[in-house]
């Protein structure tokens, strides 16, 4: 008998034929629920995840036979792996797959905001020829501060290289991890020096809403943010209000706290239409680390870390 996987996101054919030729039979349900995978999860021996769904304790003791998890891309906030592991199955995520294609975007919102490619385009949709008002600042000789060194902080400051920018960078976890692209620093410094801060962090109950009102203050200077990492790391509302008194020089994010649309308060509603009719800040539908490559790659290294 076929060992079974459930995979429970959109993946790249690649994924669904090499557990074919490894002998699983693939259950490929792309847009099951939570309560959906409860039914199906008590038979399979593998189950592949992104951020759609949480696998928690409720869902391990549903899956009687399993061996392994495997999480396409960076983060493993939704699911339990300490549980998952004292139950013996191997849990595997695939950060490495998609760091590239996390620190380009970050760049490429730097870009656009500072050179305000997004606004003058908007505006030239309305018949609007305005130059003095997008004059862009130059990257070069600007301190980017990146908040998080892993995977993907490492990419974007690899990406940052020939823009003549200077990169610091602050892990509460990690030292000793400066060399000829960063230069390790304490948060002090980065409030102090910063241009630009970049969050590159996990969520967790330590990191949910580091980026607040009184965080974005302690800056000397009006900093450019970017968040390509989770949602509610910063706060939306602190985000609007540094906005608005000017805190913030502007606001790249992949990013939401909430990223089912269809279910938005109307505070959330208020609050999205605030930061879509923004002339300083850029916002994309949590597409960062989602390339066309990087769905390859992801499984790729997924699959070698489970060794299935």
């Amino acid at each position: 008998m076929s060992k079974k996987v459930l995979i429970t996101a959109k993946v790249h054919e690649y994924l669904v034929n090499e557990l074919e030729l490894r002998g699983y039979t693939v259950i490929y349900q792309p847009s099951i629920t939570y309560s959906q995978v409860l039914e199906a999860v008590h038979d399979v021996q593998g189950l592949i995840v992104t951020t759609r769904i949480k696998v928690d304790k409720a869902v391990i003791d549903r899956a009687a036979s399993l061996e392994w998890i495997g999480r396409l891309g960076s983060g493993m906030e939704l699911i339990d792996v300490a549980y998952a592991e004292s139950k013996g199955i191997h849990c595997a995520s695939s950060p490495e797959g998609n760091r590239e294609t996390v620190g380009e975007q970050a760049v490429g919102m730097l870009i656009m905001l500072m050179h305000n490619l997004l606004k003058s385009s908007l505006e030239l949709r309305q018949n609007i020829w305005e130059r003095d008002g997008n004059r862009a600042w130059e990257l070069g000789g600007k301190t980017v501060a990146i908040i998080g060194y892993g995977h993907t902080g490492s990419a974007f400051a690899r990406k940052l290289r020939g823009f003549d920018m200077r990169v610091i960078a602050y892990d509460k976890y990690k030292q000793g991890f400066g060399n000829e692209l960063v230069e390790e620093v304490s948060l002090d410094t980065i409030f102090r020096e910063a241009d630009v801060v970049s969050f590159h962090l996990p969520l967790n109950d330590e990191t949910r809403h580091m980026g607040n009102l009184a965080f974005f203050q302690s800056f000397a200077k009006r900093v450019y943010l970017l968040n390509t990492s989770r949602g509610k790391v910063i706060s939306t509302a602190d985000v609007i209000a540094a906005l608005e008194n000017d805190t913030l020089a502007g606001a790249g994010l992949d990013v939401l706290e909430n990223e089912k649309l269809d279910t938005f308060n109307e505070t959330e509603q208020r609050q999205f239409a605030y930061l879509l009719s923004h002339p300083r800040v850029v916002i994309t539908p949590h597409i960062a680390g989602y390339s066309h490559e990087a769905s390859v790659k992801m499984a790729k290294i997924v699959l070698e870390k489970l060794n299935v």
